[in-house]
């Protein structure tokens, strides 16, 4: 017996003149949000889709969970066949329940979201999806089904995310300059920092290792670069490192 707030599922039926089979008639999707990050410009990858509802219109990459699979492994095969994409950062942020959400019935729908260096991944369309393409997170197209609110939702939790974890550096190249890290946190907060305030709190993390090496083929002044040291995280994480700008 499931019990709940009215006590039991059976009572809750009885009281209400409910069919048993109805209480567990809907469907489990999920939907990932993928965030890549390309010159200067924060995008979210989204799939053209090839099936009724919603045919054509573009759509955050999901599908129902199959009852033989759990959550996470749903996303990675989600991923994986309308995308091509694999192997890369996931992690669940939001549930979306609304009783109306999909034309089809009731499906719920976990929200996970994606960081994934863009110029290193090339995603294809496949499976039902016919076409796939990034878009800039302040130009996105209407969006099929509650997708427009699950994209805000997921640029919203990867917002307040960033200033307590460096889930950016996801997003970027193995080897960065603090410009690069400058422009993807003004792209993603969507506001300007000051150059030496900015440098000077992002290298008092401590967690960024100079490197002996400059960039190539840039025009300018070669700028130093970095990398990112998840061991050195690792070891401070919980004292009192925090990426708040």
């Amino acid at each position: 017996m499931i019990n709940n707030k009215f006590g039991s599922v059976d009572h809750f039926l009885s009281e209400n003149n409910l069919p048993f089979e109805d209480f567990f008639r809907f469907g489990l999707s999920v939907d990932c949000v993928i965030f890549g990050y390309h010159h200067g410009t924060l995008k979210v990858l989204l799939i053209q889709r090839g099936a009724d509802p919603f045919k054509y219109q573009w759509a955050i990459p999901g599908d129902l969970v199959s009852p033989e699979e759990d959550l996470d492994s749903s996303a990675e095969r989600i991923l994986q066949h309308l995308t091509g994409l694999k192997d890369i950062y996931v992690e669940q942020f939001h549930t979306f329940g609304q009783r109306d959400r999909h034309p089809a019935g009731r499906v719920v729908t976990v929200g996970y979201f994606a960081l994934v260096e863009s110029e290193k991944y090339q995603p294809v369309a496949s499976h039902w999806a016919s076409d796939i393409g990034w878009f800039d997170i302040r130009n996105i197209p209407p969006l099929a089904f509650d997708h427009d609110d699950i994209l805000a939702k997921g640029i919203e939790f990867l917002r307040k995310k960033v200033r307590t974890e460096p889930v950016v550096f996801n997003l970027l190249p193995p080897k960065f300059t603090l410009l690069d890290i400058q422009g993807l946190y003004e792209a993603l907060l969507l506001e300007k920092f000051d150059k030496p305030n900015f440098r000077k709190k992002i290298l008092s993390t401590g967690v960024l290792v100079p490197l002996d090496e400059v960039q190539t083929n840039v025009a300018h002044r070669p700028a130093k670069l970095f990398r990112f040291d998840q061991e050195r995280y690792d070891t401070l994480k919980g004292n009192t490192i925090n990426f708040e700008l």
